[in-house]
């Protein structure tokens, strides 16, 4: 079951046109939960842009938004990607020298 996320989390970072901006989001997530305007203004990017980004995460079961109805809601880590931490943060690495 690992290899599957791990599979799925390279296309999502590395084999997509989106992966660098999701690496840039995944990275603030990781390093403390925020919430999307929280996340376009640190990165600067379009609150629209993040938000799709964010749903792609998601989807892909890379973060959490528990209340996710609320406006300004935190997202969080999930389970599996604080589990498999160490992968992504190697995944990153690979890839830092595109973003």
């Amino acid at each position: 079951m690992d290899d599957d996320y791990e599979k799925i989390w390279f296309w999502v970072f590395v084999g997509s046109r989106g992966g660098p901006t999701r690496i840039k989001i995944m990275k603030e997530i990781l390093n403390c939960p925020m919430n999307m305007h929280q996340i376009a203004k640190k990165l600067n990017l379009d609150y629209k842009t993040v938000e799709h980004h964010v749903r792609i995460l998601i989807e892909n079961r890379l973060v959490v938004n528990p209340k996710a109805e609320k406006y300004g809601s935190l997202i969080f880590p999930s389970s599996i990607a604080m589990i498999k931490k160490k992968y992504l943060e190697e995944l990153f690495s690979k890839e830092a020298k595109y973003i």
